[in-house]
C-alpha cells in the first residue's frame, strides 16, 4: 500500500526500470475484432478498458463505457483551451469521470473555460512557473535513479527519489526542491531505475527481446518505430535491421521492416487486433491501453506528462507516466487509447510505466502511421 502526501513529504513507491525485451509484436496481422459499441475501440480493448474503470473508479459498466466514448473529445477540449488561452491557463487533465478540467489563474479565464463546457480549477502556479521549477531541478547535476515530472492535478512538479539514488549532488537536489516551495512535491521510491534487457529466451536479434511499437512507412518502405534502448542494443532483428536509435535523452528508434507484413493494428494476443487510425498527445487522466509481449494487453490512465527519468545510462526526457502494468520484454510496445496511438514503452516502476511520445519519433524519422 502506498500513501501519497502533498507538499514536500515523502511517498513510498518502487523504482523505474527500462523494459527491453522481444519479438512478439505489438503489431501483428490478425483478424480485427467486431464492433464494440464504443467508437474506435475493438471489442477486446473496450472490455479491458471498461473493466479497469469499474475496478479503479467504482463506476458502473454503462458509466465506464460513456467515459470512453467521450474522452477523446474531452482530451481535445483540454488541448484546444490550452492553445486558445495560452499563459492564462496552467495545464489541464481529465477527471475520474473523464470530464475536462483546465487549470486557470484568474476568474475571467475561469468563466471562459466554463463557457466552453470544461471545468475550471483556480490554481496558484502558472505553466511558466512550473516549467521554471522543473528546469531549475534539471540544472542540478543529474542524480541517477531520480525522475522529475509535471502533475497538473496538483499543480506541482514531482521529484521522485529512489533509495538507490547515486551520483551528482543528491543533497543539493533536495535543497533545490525545498527552495522551490510548494511548486515541487518530493516522493521517495525504492530500488533502482535501471536498464533491463532480457537475454536467452528472446528470438529477436542477439538474444534480446523487445516488443514491436508502431508500423509506419516512408517512400513505399515499411518501418517500425520502437524504443531507442532496444534499437541501440541490437543491429539486426528477426523483422529487419535497426536504422536509428535516440537514447538516452529520448527513447525512440527505427527498424526497417522487411517481413512484408505491416498492418496498422495492435495485437491483443488473443487472435484479435485494435486498429490504430491516428496519433495524438496524451492527456493526464486519459484512460489508456498498452500492448507488449510480456504483459500483453493492460489498461490504466495517464498520471503525469513531461517526465524526466534519470537512468544509470542517462536521462530520458518528456516521457508519459501511466499506471498500466508493464514488465521487461514490453519495451517498444504500444501505448494507445482506442484507435489513437500515444507512445512507445520505455520503463516501469511498481504500479507505474513510462512511454516515449510517438509523435516525436514519427517526426524525427519522417514516417507515417500505417492504416
Amino acid at each position: 500500500m502506498r500513501k501519497i502526501v502533498t507538499g514536500r513529504r515523502f511517498v513510498a513507491r518502487s523504482a523505474i526500470t527500462l523494459l527491453a525485451g522481444a519479438t512478439a509484436a505489438g503489431f501483428l496481422a490478425a483478424p480485427v475484432a467486431s464492433a464494440s459499441g464504443i467508437d474506435g475501440y475493438s471489442t477486446e480493448v473496450a472490455k479491458s478498458a471498461v473493466a479497469e474503470l469499474v475496478a479503479s473508479e467504482g463506476v458502473s459498466r454503462a458509466e465506464a463505457a460513456e467515459i470512453l466514448r467521450t474522452q477523446d473529445a474531452n482530451a481535445r477540449t483540454v488541448s484546444r483551451l490550452g492553445e486558445e488561452l495560452g499563459d492564462r491557463t496552467a495545464g489541464g487533465y481529465l477527471d475520474a469521470k473523464g470530464k475536462p478540467v483546465v487549470n486557470v489563474l484568474d476568474a475571467a479565464t475561469a468563466e471562459r473555460v466554463r463557457a466552453s463546457g470544461a471545468e475550471a480549477k483556480l490554481v496558484r502556479h502558472s505553466t511558466q512557473a512550473l516549467a521554471s521549477a522543473q528546469s531549475t531541478l534539471e540544472s542540478v547535476p543529474a542524480v541517477t535513479h531520480t525522475s522529475i515530472g509535471l502533475d497538473p492535478k496538483t499543480n506541482q512538479v514531482v521529484l521522485s527519489v529512489s533509495d538507490a539514488a547515486t551520483g551528482g549532488d543528491l543533497a543539493g537536489l533536495l535543497r533545490t526542491a525545498d527552495r522551490l516551495g510548494d511548486r515541487v512535491r518530493v516522493e521517495r521510491v525504492t530500488g533502482e531505475m535501471r536498464l533491463a534487457i532480457y537475454n536467452g529466451e528472446a528470438i529477436t536479434g542477439g538474444g534480446t527481446r523487445c516488443s514491436v511499437g508502431f508500423n509506419t512507412n516512408k517512400g513505399g518502405q515499411n518501418y517500425i518505430v520502437d524504443a531507442g534502448h532496444c534499437t541501440r542494443a541490437v543491429s539486426q532483428w528477426n523483422v529487419g535491421p535497426s536504422q536509428g536509435a535516440s537514447f538516452p535523452t529520448n527513447d525512440y528508434g527505427l527498424i526497417r521492416n522487411t517481413t512484408g507484413s505491416a498492418p496498422g493494428a495492435v495485437s491483443l494476443y488473443n487472435g484479435s487486433t485494435q486498429k490504430i487510425s491516428s496519433h495524438a498527445p496524451a492527456t493526464v487522466g486519459q484512460r489508456i491501453q498498452k500492448s507488449g509481449s510480456t504483459t500483453r494487453l493492460t489498461s490504466g490512465s495517464v498520471q503525469r506528462l513531461n517526465v524526466t527519468v534519470n537512468y544509470s545510462e542517462g536521462a530520458v526526457h518528456e516521457l508519459i507516466q501511466t499506471n498500466a502494468l508493464a514488465n521487461p520484454g514490453d519495451s517498444g510496445g504500444c501505448l494507445f487509447s482506442g484507435s489513437v496511438g500515444l507512445g512507445i514503452t520505455s520503463g516501469k516502476g511498481s504500479g507505474t510505466s513510462y512511454y516515449q511520445p510517438v509523435a516525436e519519433a514519427l517526426s524525427a524519422y519522417g514516417v507515417t502511421l500505417n492504416n
